[in-house]
């Protein structure tokens, strides 16, 4: 496998016995290292015996180095230091920002220290502005889904939701509907966000930040903000059941409005909503689409080769689709530093709220009924999104399974 701290062990292998290591420059190659992978997050945790540093890549942990334990105090300070922290506490959860500087490509980091029974646990989270453009095009959507999404945000009023776990690519999705939006109408639309945090600034769109210390909350930012005669309104996240009642209400008095609920499946999203005090006749009348969204890697295009997946694993699959389909999986290269896979793409599945599923809501059916009823009126689940990715090639049925829930096959 390919030593992604090529420069981190570089300087170690330099520095004699690691009595000359300068804390300030180990940090920096750390994070050069981590970046030139194209890390999401930095991981720095103190383990039994080693002091463990491990990044996200494509969603995946990996291991980057392990460095001695007795530097975890030092490097804990330099990231402190960096993102104006308390640097002598260490009892306390704490969290701050930091530019990684110009020679880093001018990402930032939102550093998160946490105290374990071994000492403190430091979490990076990488913002690369140069891999974040924010299209459409380019999340890996098919092309129904497309058409069908952005139908949905040429509607001049309604709720619009997107679903998921954490790291499933919602707010990725979001800002890049709301370019679409900003870029269709130019200077025509007023688009106003509430977010917990703004993790990017967006052009020609006036973003906010909640602070729920300063009680700045989802709730108070939203009334506010409907004062401002948005026409489109991004919310962050739907977390209690004020701002449920009154992101609907807005959605129901003229406005576009988008949002994030965390469910398995996109039926899930008005059940989310109904456990939050919605009556259903509001949803039906108010939401005009929920869209699924996870994130799954690809094979990497230097080393994929054909492969037969387990014959547990077939039995997943259709039969008549097995016979025709093109398996590929990546066999591990310097290319994908021998993962086997290279970058995400998105699996869909986009629930439009006809007036057979309005009924459905109505009835206040369960979540896996209305999951039927939208897929009787066309809707492509995400496992059948997966499943033509694995059967064209693009990625494998494993990494299939590993994001999506058997239970949601």
């Amino acid at each position: 496998m390919a030593n992604p701290a090529q420069r981190t062990t570089q300087y170690l292998q330099a520095v004699s016995g690691g009595s000359g290591i300068t804390v300030g420059e180990l940090v920096d190659h750390i994070l050069y290292d981590a970046i030139k992978a194209g890390a999401s997050d930095i991981h720095i945790e103190p383990w039994e015996n080693v002091l463990m540093v491990r990044i996200r890549l494509s969603g995946v942990l990996t291991e980057l180095i392990k460095l001695p334990l007795d530097l975890m105090e030092k490097i804990a300070g330099r990231f402190k230091a960096m993102a104006n922290l308390v640097t002598y506490q260490s009892n306390l959860p704490q969290e701050g920002r930091a530019p990684a500087g110009e020679e880093l490509g001018g990402v930032e980091l939102r550093i998160s220290t946490f105290p374990t029974t071994r000492g403190e646990k430091i979490v990076a989270r990488v913002f690369d502005p140069r891999n974040r453009k924010f299209n459409l095009a380019d999340l890996g959507f098919d092309e129904k889904t497309l058409a069908s999404f952005t139908n949905l945000l040429s509607r001049p009023s309604g709720l619009l939701l997107v679903t998921g776990p954490t790291g499933s690519g919602k707010t990725t999705v979001l800002y890049a509907a709301l370019n679409y939006i900003g870029q269709r109408a130019g200077a025509t639309m007023s688009i106003a966000t509430v977010e917990d945090p703004v993790e990017f600034n967006l052009s020609m769109i006036s973003q906010s930040q909640a602070n729920p210390a300063q009680e700045f909350t989802y709730a108070i930012a939203l009334r506010s903000l409907m004062r401002q005669d948005p026409q489109v309104i991004m919310i962050g996240e739907i977390r209690d059941s004020e701002t449920a009642a009154i992101a609907v209400q807005a959605g129901l008095t003229g406005h576009l409005v988008l949002s994030t609920t965390h469910s398995g499946i996109a039926a899930g999203g008005f059940t989310r909503l109904i456990n939050m005090d919605i009556e259903p006749y509001l949803l039906a009348s108010s939401v005009i689409g929920v869209l699924g969204t996870r994130l799954v890697r690809k094979n990497c295009p230097h080393c994929s080769l054909p492969y037969l997946p387990d014959a547990t694993m077939l039995k997943l699959l259709p039969e008549e689709a097995v016979a025709s389909a093109d398996f590929q999986k990546g066999r591990g290269c310097g290319e994908c530093l021998g993962t086997g896979y290279v970058g995400r793409t998105s699996l869909t599945e986009l629930l439009v709220a006809d007036e057979v599923f309005r009924e459905a809501v109505l009835q206040k059916l369960p979540t896996r009924e209305l999951q039927k009823v939208a897929i009787q009126q066309g809707m492509q689940t995400m496992w059948q999104n997966g499943v033509n990715q694995v059967l064209s090639g693009h990625t494998t049925l494993e990494e299939i399974v590993r994001v999506i829930a058997v239970d949601q096959l």
